[in-house]
């Protein structure tokens, strides 16, 4: 019997917490040449206090060794780090294991790449040689640049068809809909998480992530440098959502916030601890140097499912091929935002919004601009009441309501400083402002981008009864659209 979508829902939260054991990475030698005397080299992931890459040559009846930091380069011009470490045995060639905590180096071993090489230079101050392994082949060069620093770079062109790793891929939007597409068979569906958008790229294990407006947050959330650790010497571009849960196992837009906009690498790494945060990752753009957006969506969920990313940080949920009634029935009864349906065969499109995904919401929420304020009567008299809000159209911001509730203490604190610095004394809309709401209003110039839940608009297109989730750091004004 096929599981439901509420029950693999449920399966997949009672997974979340499991801890991934990493396999050891194949080592067959698939050009068939085998080490003769003298000529071996050995590859080892060495998952240590930090990650990195044990590459030892057989040298003179030991192993000349150098620990690189994000491992071998596989395409040429590339230039990575290397530390020339002690000589080490012969036998430690074909070392897997656990390495006990009290001993140095402490952690996993696993061999990442063997074969054997042909030396074509060997001094003090460089080493050239062409490796034959079965992961890598071609010619390499290091270069002792100071003490035990050296330069490590591959001289070789690429593998054919293997392409460097992309320095920005922008995320692929939704289109957002009232109702699931008709065709149902034709679409998968996934559960639509309460977070923000982020693009994983990993490279030599190591996770940087851009927010959707292309800044940098991988300071924000240490604990997903998982990820980085998961793939180890695999290159990849991910995307995914970051989320916080609630305790009772659901996205929490709000316990999000006190991560979005931490900038300051001690108190993220406290936060992590008190409020984690998770990546879940929903599709893959970029995969040990190949271009993935032309495969179509279904073969891409294929791929990724085979990545064992699962991890207490990092991981991948359930996705359905039809059904799509039945997986919005399991968001509502799980309180998830909505579900989000993606033709099995559509390809990837890099910032762009397509109709080949639809995002059908159970919560009605608004992206908003910021456009003003007025202070607060009572215990709020000195500080912010209610914000004044805008959406986007053709010709300019039109004038969209004013939200009262949803704030903290602390939110408004952060609100009051950072609208402080943008006072202009006009209002910055194309349309009238209501006398009765534009009394005593405090105009600010249009940069800051938040998210209201509301219970309908009315015919001036004005939301009812907005309630404040949070800023939105992960959008600019012009990401903002009109939501059905």
């Amino acid at each position: 019997m096929t599981p439901s979508p509420s029950d693999r829902l449920d399966t997949y939260r009672s997974k979340r917490h499991a801890t991934r054991t990493p396999e050891p990475v194949p080592t067959t030698n698939r050009t068939g040449a085998h080490s003769g005397p003298g000529d071996s080299f050995v590859v080892q992931e060495h998952h240590a206090r930090a990650l990195h890459w044990d590459f030892r040559l057989e040298h003179d009846g030991v192993l000349a060794s150098w620990a690189v930091p994000k491992g071998l380069p596989l395409v040429r011009g590339v230039r990575r780090l290397a530390v020339r470490t002690e000589d080490h045995p012969l036998e430690y060639a074909t070392f897997e294991g656990e390495i006990p905590d009290a001993e140095y180096g402490a952690g996993t071993v696993t061999i990442w790449d063997r074969g054997r090489y042909e030396s074509l230079k060997w001094s003090d101050d460089e080493v050239m040689v062409v490796l034959h392994g079965a992961r890598v082949e071609g010619r390499y060069v290091l270069i002792r640049t100071r003490g035990t620093q050296w330069i490590l770079q591959r001289m070789d062109p690429a593998a054919e068809g293997r392409e460097r790793l992309p320095g920005l891929v922008r995320p692929m939007l939704a289109t957002p809909a009232d109702t699931l597409p008709p065709d149902d068979e034709h679409w998968g569906f996934e559960f639509k998480w309460d977070g923000v958008r982020a693009i994983a790229y990993v490279d030599g294990g190591r996770c940087r992530l851009l927010s959707r407006n292309d800044r940098d947050v991988t300071v924000s959330y240490p604990e997903l440098s998982a990820l980085g650790q998961g793939l180890g010497g695999r290159d990849a571009v991910l995307d995914g959502e970051v989320v916080a849960f609630d305790a009772e196992g659901r996205p929490s837009f709000g316990r999000l916030q006190q991560r979005m906009h931490v900038t300051d690498a001690a108190r993220a790494r406290r936060l992590a601890v008190e409020v984690p945060a998770l990546y879940l990752v929903f599709d893959i753009v970029f995969l040990d140097g190949r271009t993935c957006t032309d495969l179509p969506y279904r073969e891409r969920r294929a791929l990724l499912d085979t990545l064992d990313l699962d991890d207490h940080h990092v991981h991948v949920p359930p996705w359905f091929v039809g059904g799509g009634a039945d997986v919005q029935a399991a968001a509502d009864a799980q309180g998830l935002e909505g579900v989000v349906a993606k033709r099995l065969e559509s390809t990837y499109q890099p910032g762009r919004r397509s109709a080949d995904w639809r995002k059908v919401k159970r919560l009605r929420t608004q992206e908003v601009v910021v456009v003003g304020w007025v202070p607060g009567q009572g215990r709020r008299r000195s500080t912010i009441g209610a914000l004044l809000l805008a959406i986007p159209e053709p010709d300019g911001l039109h004038y969209a309501g004013r939200v009262g509730t949803g704030f903290t203490d602390a939110v408004l604190r952060d609100l009051a400083e950072r609208l402080a610095p943008l006072h202009r004394p006009q209002p910055p809309v194309v349309d009238d402002v209501p006398r009765a709401q534009a009394a005593d209003a405090q105009w600010v110039t249009p940069v800051l981008v938040g998210e209201v839940a509301f219970s309908e608009r009315t015919s001036q297109g004005r939301l009812r009864h907005p309630t404040w989730r949070g800023l939105r750091s992960d959008k600019a004004v012009e990401d903002v659209t009109l939501e059905p």
